[in-house]
């Protein structure tokens, strides 16, 4: 009896032990709200663009993130894998998208922060821009 719950208890801690070990990886679960402001920036793929992902994720988009500081409820990173099959080529080299409460949020972000924010581009790109504001109108 005492070797049967003696086993039963290794076994078991063997068991948890190694589901206890399994993480998940994090996950980004921000839902923006109907209404919200959403600033998309597009990199367009045009021959000789040059485009440090590195540096736009590491550098440039954290550093717009503290500039606008309450402001800005969230941001996110697309970088492009493919046109509309594998074999094409991609339209976009990166995508950024800027979450707002309001267009308020936005400009007067913008109008504080905009010439270093501006400044900052040559550091990861040669592209210039595409923008694109809109309303979120589903969550």
């Amino acid at each position: 009896m005492r070797r049967t719950t003696f086993n039963l208890l290794i076994f078991l801690l063997f068991v948890f032990g190694l589901t206890g070990c399994q993480q998940e990886p994090p996950v980004d679960e921000y839902v923006p709200k109907t209404g919200m402001v959403k600033v998309t920036i597009m990199y367009t793929n045009i021959e000789g663009a040059t485009f440090d992902m590195d540096y736009y994720k590491s550098k440039h988009m954290p550093q717009l993130a503290e500039w606008y500081g309450e402001r800005l409820q969230h941001y996110s990173i697309d970088q492009g894998i493919s046109g509309r099959t594998p074999e094409d080529a991609i339209p976009y080299l990166a995508i950024g998208y800027l979450y707002f409460n309001s267009m308020e949020d936005y400009q007067s972000g913008f109008e504080e922060h905009g010439e270093k924010i501006l400044a900052d581009i040559p550091n990861y790109t040669n592209i210039r821009p595409t923008l694109q504001i809109s309303e979120v109108v589903k969550e």
